[in-house]
C-alpha cells in the first residue's frame, strides 16, 4: 500500500457534513443506485442535469433530493405490511 503524506500540515475542518457538489459516481451512490441507472434517470428528466464548473461536472446533493422524493412511491403492497395488519386484525 502506497500512502502519500502532504508536504504541509492539512487543517481538519471541525464540522462533518456532505459535499453540495457530487461526481456522476457520488451522485449516482448519493441515491442508491449505480451509474448506469443514474444516467437513465438523468437522461429520461427523473434526476437532474449536472452544473458546470469549468471543466467539472457535478450534481447539486439538494437538487438530488428533490427528485428522488420527487419519484413515484411503489404501490405493490408491503409483504411485511400485510403480515403486520393480519396479525393485528386477529
Amino acid at each position: 500500500m502506497n500512502l502519500e503524506f502532504p508536504s504541509k500540515p492539512v487543517r481538519l475542518d471541525p464540522y462533518a457534513y456532505p459535499p453540495r457538489g457530487l461526481s456522476r459516481e457520488e451522485a449516482a451512490r448519493w441515491i442508491g443506485i449505480g451509474t448506469t441507472k443514474f444516467d437513465e434517470l438523468v437522461a429520461s428528466g427523473r434526476m437532474p442535469r449536472p452544473k458546470r464548473i469549468d471543466g467539472r461536472v457535478i450534481w447539486d446533493r439538494i437538487a438530488l433530493d428533490a427528485a428522488f422524493s420527487d419519484l413515484p412511491e411503489d404501490q405493490a403492497a408491503n409483504v411485511l405490511d400485510a403480515l403486520l395488519t393480519d396479525r393485528r386484525a386477529a
